[in-house]
């Protein structure tokens, strides 16, 4: 590693920086051509490299090309182009120092003073599903090394990594030159722009050995190994909005968003208040409870824990509005200022009997228009639509003090109910097994301990996030009122004794569902069998912390 030694005392001035000769190279061409139209009518140099240089050139506007300057042809496929004294000179030559100026005249080399470099669209690439082959020649080599030196060499050169910074930058360049400010904001998102470029690239060739050593399991544990966590974690995100405040008044909050994330963070807003930190853990945690169900479905959320889920009725003639009614029923009291998410499009009849309901959020995959101009009425409700791409990520990351836990998300793919054990009673009729099968699904989405009633595909009393399972029996019981009679139970993790089973029972109860595993299953289960209920061991728990 090379270290600096000039003596701090020989630096000039460089706070506007003139723009006489601009490197551009970039994969995505958004703009491009507004860019070097405003350069061109600027009087900047334009040097260019392969397909960037020919749409330059063809859009009549005076390029060089990089082969020009390097006098070297690009060469072996594109590979090397860039990667030259040159070029590289320009970029990191200080000319705060003046023996640096007179290397480069003696050289016969012209700095740049801009720097515009998108790189090879690797992550795209990924994501089509292209061989290995394809994605390996989208590694971008030469594009991160001109965008490190530039970035490094801020004092006297602008790097842009993003077309959404050619506006600002054609500016400063009107204006006289780009300011040391703003040649360090630049820099910054670059060095973000290759270190989240550079993680990708670790992450999929982790994952490919990951997959090729994990290629012919003998058995489900073979892959549940430390091996299948990359061995290096690096999180990178980019600024999208600072927030008014975190969860409380007196906290600073912002959102960023991942490179190629297709969640609620890409959510595109129609209507409404800006959206708060605790909108986005709500909105969040609802369109996880929703989209748990292939059904028409829809969660109502209040600090990260459902009032309502349901699917809409088989007969609906507007299913995703029969799901919202059921749903808000459970709880209408805790509904209150909650926020909704719906796994099909808002319809209009959804949307009426919204509109007479504090709302906070409402998120879906689209709304028909109709439904937005009537909620639209309501001053500060927000709406938001989910990406077309929308998916749930497959593992999930929570910081702790001093590092992170990843795991597996909790998905409900493959889910068979053919699978769970009968343990007590006669064997449930369709309608019942149709209901333990939502309310295990819908019980997911309550924090632990959670104990979710349901009947006819809506949930009917919850009882969450409580330190002992018997207090959450109680609180679904209590919230369920005559409703807990005849509904049908499911508990999260297991009964470690019967006493929090006896609540259900008592309360009429007819079914339950539970993972089962407790040293006290057999008490559990006598429980059960003398009470005459139906009760299936799932064989698997949901925690939710």
């Amino acid at each position: 590693m090379s270290v600096h030694a000039a003596d701090p005392s020989l630096y000039r001035d460089r706070d506007t920086v003139p723009v006489r000769r601009a490197l551009i190279s970039v994969s995505d061409k958004s703009g491009l051509l507004e860019l070097a139209g405003a350069l061109a009518e600027s009087g900047v140099e334009i040097v260019s490299t392969g397909s960037t240089a020919q749409t330059i050139r063809d859009a009549g506007f005076a390029v060089t090309d990089v082969a020009s300057v390097t006098g070297f042809p690009e060469s072996l496929d594109g590979r090397v182009k860039t990667l030259h004294p040159s070029v590289h000179a320009g970029l990191l030559a200080d000319l705060r120092l003046e023996s640096h100026e007179q290397q480069l005249g003696e050289l016969g080399i012209e700095p740049f003073q801009l720097v515009v470099v998108n790189l090879y669209p690797f992550v795209e690439t990924v994501a089509s599903g292209a061989d290995t082959a394809t994605v390996v020649e989208n590694v971008d080599i030469g594009g991160p090394a001109m965008v490190r030196a530039s970035a490094k060499n801020h004092p006297n050169v602008a790097i842009v990594v993003s077309p959404g910074s050619y506006a600002e930058v054609v500016e400063a360049v009107r204006a006289g030159g780009t300011t040391l400010e703003l040649r360090k904001r630049l820099a910054a998102q670059a060095f973000a722009h290759t270190a989240a470029y550079d993680t990708a690239v670790a992450s999929y060739f982790a994952s490919d050995v990951v997959a090729e050593a994990a290629a012919e399991p003998t058995t489900v544990r073979d892959i549940e190994t430390p091996g299948a966590f990359d061995e290096h974690l690096a999180v990178t995100a980019d600024l999208s909005s600072t927030l008014r405040y975190g969860e409380n008044a007196h906290q600073a909050a912002a959102l960023y968003t991942s490179e190629g994330g297709t969640g609620i963070a890409q959510a595109t807003q129609l209507h409404g208040k800006e959206m708060s930190y605790n909108n986005y853990v709500d909105a969040d945690a609802a369109v996880r409870a929703a989209y748990d169900f292939d059904e028409p479905a829809v969660a109502i959320i209040k600090h990260a824990n459902p009032c309502g889920i349901a699917i809409a009725s088989a007969d609906a003639v507007d299913p995703i509005a029969s799901a919202h009614a059921a749903a808000h029923a459970c709880d209408p009291l805790s509904a209150f200022g909650g926020v909704i998410a719906a796994n099909r499009p808002v319809t209009v009849g959804m949307a009426e009997t919204v509109k007479d309901i504090f709302t906070e959020v409402v998120v879906a995959p689209a709304f028909d228009p109709e439904a937005v101009e009537i909620l639209s009425r309501k001053k500060n409700i927000r709406l938001l639509t989910l990406p077309a791409d929308f998916a749930l990520a497959p593992r999930e990351v929570k910081q702790i003090s001093g590092g992170f836990l990843v795991q597996d998300a909790d998905r409900f793919t493959g889910f068979d109910q053919s699978t769970w054990n009968l343990v007590a009673g006669e064997p449930a009729d369709d309608q019942t097994l149709a209901d333990l099968a939502f309310a295990w699904k819908a019980s997911r989405a309550v924090k632990s301990n959670a104990i979710l009633l349901a009947n006819q595909g809506a949930s009917v009393g919850v009882g969450m996030g409580q330190v002992n399972r018997v207090d959450s029996c109680h609180l679904a019981v209590t919230r369920a009122g005559e409703r807990a009679a005849g509904s049908v139970a499911a508990s999260d993790a297991f009964f470690p004794f019967a006493d929090g089973l006896q609540v259900l029972l008592d309360a009429g109860v007819r079914a339950v569902a539970q993972p089962g595993g407790s040293v006290r299953d057999d008490e559990v289960i006598a429980a059960a069998t003398a009470a005459g209920v139906t009760m299936y061991f799932t064989g698997e728990r949901h925690f939710f912390h």
